[in-house]
């Protein structure tokens, strides 16, 4: 087993000398086994699919026109890591921040540019010997609100959170990633840590880890399901908690309590037959449920693409419903483009 390790090693070593000295190929094989779980990095870093996509192909290109920087102190993985958190930090900087009103609303609705995780982009990620899948893709870090709720912490206190409580890193090695002092990580993340519990729902730590619907949950999703293509305002009532709550981004809309979330709803068209006919589709992100909406209008022979429900079961009914539009979202959910 040694020798198999230190033969590997050597390979390691060797594909990391050609890649320096500018092989393309040598580089790409050091690269594309880090893409995914780095976009779903910055993915925690932006709220943005879309835009964690772009800051990856930034970080590529970033790290390959840099390759002779990269000296072996550190592991490459957590080279491109560095190079990613400050492409991040970069977009960051050319974005409006939010300002935080929370008077206990969801964060989820104070920020617009937040979208969701497909799951099927989360599945078979490794996050190396010292980081297995479940760490980098934790149920509890990947879910809407915690990405809604970091969103509002600055940049750099962002950052150092994720190193240090989503990747475990160690504040040494938060410090030299992110270039700073040791102090500066233990009192950003402090402060951070802080700000995050403010922001995070009620009852998160209560929330079950299970990634995967139960039966009885699996049985909530097709009523709702059933109901949303019925049209069936009451029916949708009693699915949801009296205190659920509902956001659409990225309009700054949000909804809390069953009844007036339904009624929002019916405003919006839901029932009238005049409006459409809603077809749906089960699906998942950011481990969790999903349901994906088309709406076939008067007229019309096909049903087209109309919103993803990405939701939040508790106590055997919906606590949370957050809409998005779908179309965006369709390539990387793997659905079709028509019903």
């Amino acid at each position: 087993m040694a020798v198999i390790v230190s033969m590997a090693v050597r390979e390691k070593r060797t594909v990391v000398a050609a890649a320096r000295a500018g092989d393309e190929s040598a580089f790409a094989e050091l690269v594309e086994p880090h893409r995914r779980e780095l976009q779903v990095h910055c993915y925690r870093m932006l709220g943005s699919l879309e835009d964690s996509e772009d800051v990856v192909q930034e970080t590529f290109f970033r790290a390959w026109r840099n390759r002779e920087s990269f000296q072996g102190r550190s592991s490459f993985r957590a080279w491109l890591y560095g190079i990613a958190t400050n492409a991040c930090l970069d977009a960051l900087e050319r974005r409006p921040r939010v300002a935080s009103t929370y008077d206990g609303a969801r964060p989820l609705a104070e920020v617009p540019w937040l979208q969701p995780y497909p799951d099927q982009l989360l599945e078979g990620i490794a996050g190396g010997d010292a980081e297995p899948e479940a760490e980098v893709v934790a149920k509890e870090t990947i879910e809407l609100a915690f990405i809604a709720a970091i969103q509002l912490l600055p940049p750099r206190q962002r950052a150092v959170l994720i190193a240090r409580d989503v990747l475990g890193w160690s504040a040494a090695e938060s410090a030299a990633v992110l270039d700073v002092s040791v102090a500066a990580v233990n009192s950003a993340l402090q402060r951070a840590r802080a700000t995050l519990k403010q922001h995070l729902p009620r009852r998160r730590l209560d929330w079950a880890p299970e990634s995967d619907p139960s039966p009885e949950e699996r049985e909530l999703l097709q009523r709702y399901m059933d109901a949303s293509e019925r049209g069936d305002a009451e029916a949708m009532v009693e699915l949801l908690r009296d205190d659920a709550f509902f956001a659409m981004p990225p309009e700054h809309e949000w909804h809390v309590g069953n009844e007036k979330i339904v009624e929002a709803w019916v405003k919006g068209g839901f029932g009238d037959d005049s409006w459409g006919h809603l077809r749906c589709v089960l699906s998942g992100a950011n481990r969790q449920p999903a349901v994906a909406f088309y709406v076939k209008r008067t007229g019309d022979s096909e049903y087209r693409p109309l919103a993803l429900d990405v939701l939040r079961i508790e106590g055997g009914a919906l606590a949370e419903v957050t809409a998005f539009p779908l179309e965006p979202l369709l390539r990387a959910l793997g659905l079709p483009p028509r019903l």
